[in-house]
């Protein structure tokens, strides 16, 4: 089974190296350049995942979770924070707008790629691509 993740990051190099290790990796990959964007696009194909940034410019990742979550058909999507925001306060206001995760920039390819693979409850990560 292909997994469809979304990341969204208002950086864009990020975001290009995020889509080719999780496309390396055998995800599909969308990607999003804000909460409004991401927003837009999460109606226009099923997705098993995303990958959200918490500082981005025209709605935080903390809007877009909380939105996420209000709709009923997106409740079971996992939702994995990604921020350079690091402090107790940060990561609770995370889980607290509904993020299955919070992890702290800068992460290791590999660990990211295993909490991905956790939420998704695919076992643990190796070095093929998914099947």
């Amino acid at each position: 089974m292909k997994y469809s993740i979304m990341v969204v990051d208002d950086d864009p190099n990020l975001r290009v190296l995020l889509q080719q290790m999780l496309a390396f990796r055998g995800f599909d990959v969308v990607e999003a350049e804000n909460g409004a964007d991401a927003l837009h696009k999460i109606n226009k194909q099923p997705l098993d995942a995303i990958v959200l940034d918490v500082m981005m410019p025209v709605m935080n990742g903390i809007e877009v979770c909380k939105a996420i979550r209000q709709n009923p058909d997106y409740l079971d999507i996992p939702i994995i924070m990604l921020s350079g925001k690091v402090h107790q306060e940060a990561v609770q206001e995370g889980l607290d707008a509904g993020a299955t995760k919070y992890l702290c920039k800068p992460i290791p390819m590999t660990e990211l790629i295993d909490e991905i693979k956790a939420v998704l409850q695919v076992g643990p990560i190796s070095n093929s691509i998914l099947t």
